[in-house]
């Protein structure tokens, strides 16, 4: 039978190269098809690469740490009947002995880190991988310090243990002490007293380090706040309709869908729609160019069971109905909660929803992902008491009421834009058909 040659697959616009962090076969071992033989990881995300048919492992072309390009050829299988090639198995440069992975850097990354560029090479010439280079970005640690780290890998190059360990190595190194003194600002124009940081060193404290992933969203957090001038504008909604017909429909959709019908789906519809009426809300920043999207993709933050959160992304809502993005809502909401996204899943949004009602919290103003120029916040859905307006005049009532908040980039977005984008997303939900059938 054939051997059957597994490569590096293509994993998104931009990326040209992963390193192997793990294999999870030996040489030898029998695979069913679809199982996980190695995972892989670029400065985007981490993934696995599955085998494309049944068979017995006979070669690898790589060791862990190493890093081929899209398109190589790292591991061969032979399928049934076909002899594994002997001498390449002994020829194959896979170490022994596999490093595990270090649980701070298996976890997908939510976005680009914003922290400056590290070389591709050291003084010496020697090739630093895009793991490597993404770990010495999330720590700061700078190309003066790669350079000083004695690689261990093939040709000297540095391996991920290697970059671990200098941070442990640096870390146990004893800190000078300096006593907090207060910074006093020039009094007057609203100028105040601000404290410096002091060490917390013998107190009753825990000092907790921050993980990857959690340095990554403080980094970006940050950018995007000194990117773009942020205004939240912020509206009530009457979604009592939208509710009872939710209420009604949800287990007639589920038997017939086998899909659970929750809010986002239809935020996310609401949101498209309104895109459509004003296109200059689904735009980026390019220096002095706006560039206006004619595609819709909304990504939806969630919340990761770590604490930390990522946003995938459900592509072309605009050709979708409600099933379509249930659908999709669903299955990447469940895939980001088991780290089981692609690289292309959390990439290309054009806008952004985060459901801030899902912890009770009734409003919030968002932080723009960029390089969008705004995000919504949905808040919590409370019972209030609210006028009804009628042909007989003014009631009083209970109501299903929410709190939607727009956070939207000063540069290209005004105020009236941005009132008005609000607005529409706002009389979609009011005004959602409660006659609609599933």
């Amino acid at each position: 039978m054939a051997k059957i040659e597994i490569l590096i697959p293509a994993m998104g616009e931009g990326i040209t190269e992963a390193t192997i962090t793990q294999f999870l076969k030996k040489i030898g071992d029998f695979v069913e098809e679809e199982d996980s033989i190695m995972e892989i990881a670029t400065d985007k995300v981490d993934s696995e690469i599955p085998a494309p048919k049944a068979g017995k492992i006979v070669k690898f072309l790589f060791n862990e740490g190493d890093t081929p390009q899209v398109g190589d050829v790292v591991a061969i299988i032979a399928t049934e009947g076909e002899e594994a090639d002997t001498e390449n198995t002994e020829e194959s440069p896979v170490q022994k002995e596999q490093e595990p992975i270090s649980e701070d850097f298996a976890a997908p990354v939510l976005l680009e880190t914003i922290a400056p560029q590290i070389s591709s090479k050291t003084e010496g010439g020697t090739f630093i991988s895009p793991l490597v280079r993404t770990i010495a970005r999330t720590e700061n640690i700078t190309t003066d310090e790669l350079n000083q780290i004695t690689g261990t890998g093939e040709a000297g190059r540095i391996t991920k243990r290697d970059i671990l360990q200098y941070l442990e190595d640096k870390k146990s190194q004893p800190t000078k002490i300096i006593p907090a003194e207060p910074i006093v600002a020039p009094i007057g124009s609203g100028s105040v007293a601000v404290t410096a940081h002091k060490s917390y060193e013998g107190e009753n404290v825990e000092i907790i380090e921050m993980d990857r992933m959690r340095k990554l969203i403080a980094q970006y957090m940050l950018s995007s706040k000194q990117t773009s001038p942020h205004v939240t504008s912020f509206i009530d909604v009457d979604v009592t309709g939208l509710v009872n017909w939710r209420n009604k429909v949800k287990d007639e959709f589920l038997k017939k869908e086998n899909q659970k019908l929750t809010f986002t789906p239809i935020f996310v519809e609401a949101v498209t729609g309104a895109l459509k009426d004003y296109p200059m809300v689904n735009v980026s920043v390019d220096g002095d160019r706006i560039i206006r999207k004619k595609y819709i993709n909304i990504g939806m933050a969630t919340a990761l069971p770590s604490g930390n959160l990522i946003v995938p992304v459900i592509k072309a809502t605009d050709e979708l109905n409600l099933i379509g993005i249930t659908t999709k809502v669903n299955d990447l909401a469940e895939r980001a909660r088991n780290n089981k996204l692609q690289p292309d899943e959390i990439k290309g949004s054009t806008f952004t929803i985060t459901n801030l009602g899902a912890f009770g919290s009734t409003t919030g103003t968002p932080i723009i992902n960029q390089p969008e120029v705004a995000i919504l916040a949905v808040g919590a859905i409370k019972k209030k008491p609210a006028v009804i307006e009628t042909p007989h005049g003014d009631t009083i009532g209970i109501r299903q009421i929410m709190v939607l908040s727009l956070s939207y980039d000063h540069r290209v977005v005004d105020g009236a834009l941005g009132g008005m984008f609000l607005k529409r997303i706002a009389e979609n939900l009011e005004n959602f058909d409660t006659k609609r059938t599933v």
